[in-house]
């Protein structure tokens, strides 16, 4: 069931993984090793840039069905090795998302949406008082979106946001679309990696689409998670002014965002952990054993 996968994303600190009677033993610097048993673990994610894994570990998660995902200097992952066994989950997975029909995907692309104007709706309360009525527009929305409402919330969303009518979402521009840019890559960077943690093709989209793309998915479903950065942004706006240099300790506020808190069904965990909970759960919906995705209800309540 989505959520009882375990993943483990070495991404914090250098470290020696290596293999001792069938558990990963990871070894950090001025810290107690750690013993992971390989029959529970769905994937490991080398992240950190000072990672050694020995080929005794690699071939005791391969044997024991995981997957070792590598990661580049931008934290997205740019490798993925897979067991060659019988009736691999993550084979039998990726077949099932390329084989979703176009109904499926458009369903799942409004749930998609949904959630994000949702979520657009509660960080909107929570820094003008009003939701601008959202919520009411994301009882609209249709199968596929057909009638682009996450476009029409965009252009409700942005200008109250950071309480500037004149503001766009303009990659290129030189106010806070700098920090939007760059929490949306450390958000990206993490979906992909939960997306592989999965079992699922990153390249592969429900919505999100296109040739020069191998993000496609990712794109599309941290689309909810999108509002959780911008959330950040307005309060580092409201605070320095949105020419504030992007300097470490805002991009360190801004990856933070990862790591903070939030609660589903009495259950608080990180926003990266449900972001792992997601890519397990739409991968469940691929496989026709669940009808949604696992999208927490505190990014909305």
């Amino acid at each position: 069931m989505p959520g009882d996968e375990r993943i483990f994303d070495f991404s914090q600190a250098p470290a020696y993984l290596s293999l001792e009677h069938e558990r990963l033993i990871v070894k950090r610097e001025d810290e107690p090793d750690i013993a992971i048993p390989l029959r529970d673990t769905a994937a490991v994610v080398l992240t950190h840039p000072q990672i050694t894994c020995t080929k005794a570990a690699i071939a005791g998660i391969m044997r024991h069905g995981g997957a070792l995902i590598v990661c580049d200097e931008n934290s997205q992952p740019c490798g993925m090795m897979l067991p060659l066994v019988a009736n691999s989950e993550q084979t039998k997975r990726m077949i099932a998302q390329v084989n979703a029909t176009q109904p499926l995907r458009k369903r799942l692309w409004k749930q998609i949406v949904i959630a994000k104007i949702l979520t657009q709706a509660s960080v909107l309360e929570l820094h003008t008082g009003s939701n601008a009525g959202l919520p009411t527009l994301a009882k609209e929305v249709r199968s596929g979106d057909p009638g682009s409402h996450e476009a029409l919330a965009a252009q409700r969303y942005w200008p109250l946001i950071f309480k500037d009518p004149m503001f766009r979402r303009r990659r290129a521009a030189s106010d806070q679309n700098r920090m939007l840019n760059y929490g949306y890559a450390v958000l990206r960077a993490t979906v992909g990696r939960a997306l592989c943690a999965a079992g699922l093709h990153p390249s592969i989209g429900v919505h999100h689409h296109g040739r020069t793309n191998p993000w496609c998915l990712a794109d599309d479903l941290m689309e909810p998670y999108r509002p959780l950065i911008d959330d950040e942004v307005a309060e580092i706006t409201a605070s320095f002014g949105g020419d504030v240099a992007l300097d470490g300790p805002i991009k360190a506020r801004l990856a933070g965002v990862m790591h903070s808190r939030i609660e589903h069904e009495n259950e608080l965990r990180t926003v990266s952990d449900w972001i792992g909970r997601s890519a397990s759960s739409m991968a469940h919906v691929f496989l026709g054993e669940q009808d949604r995705i696992l999208f927490p209800e505190g990014l909305w309540r």
